[in-house]
């Protein structure tokens, strides 16, 4: 490459799928999202606008699964993640037969992550003292379950 054609710029919006490309986010996708044992893309019109994640343990503590969940800023507040829930859960307890007790953890100040939560059927179970990091620090938790018995609302 000739040095002529090498600048310096700032960002902008039209960059993202450059940038996508060398920071790793192609990477991201191979090697962590798509082997992952249950991790789907939330979409609207077949475009991704966020994901749900659940990761069963094994062995001994294969009754139980961790779930996540994450949507772009520009669909909060609009009930997506609630129905991606309870759809990811139904699917979620007929394809491992093992599992009976899915569970998240969510920061005691994220007041939306926890209505998404309960409206989805979970139930509130205790506080987790300095349980996760998040931004720098060590935080309070509370822990949410959902059980193969439960019904989804």
């Amino acid at each position: 490459m000739d040095s002529s054609q090498r600048s310096l710029r700032p960002f902008k919006l039209s960059d993202v799928d450059d940038f996508l490309k060398w920071a790793k986010a192609l990477t991201y996708l191979e090697k962590v999202a798509i082997p992952h044992p249950w991790r789907r893309f939330i979409c609207l019109d077949n475009r991704s606008i966020g994901y749900v994640s659940i990761r069963p343990e094994s062995h001994d503590d294969r009754c139980r699964a961790h779930i996540s969940y994450a949507v772009g800023m520009d669909y909060w507040g609009q009930g997506i993640v609630t129905t991606a829930l309870k759809i990811a859960v139904s699917k979620v307890f007929k394809e491992f037969p093992d599992l009976v007790r899915i569970e998240a953890t969510v920061e005691v100040e994220n007041k939306g992550s926890q209505k998404v939560l309960e409206k989805a059927g979970f139930l509130k179970e205790g506080l987790l003292r300095k349980y996760g990091f998040c931004k720098g620090e060590i935080r309070d938790m509370f822990i949410y379950s959902f059980l193969v018995t439960d019904s989804l609302l």
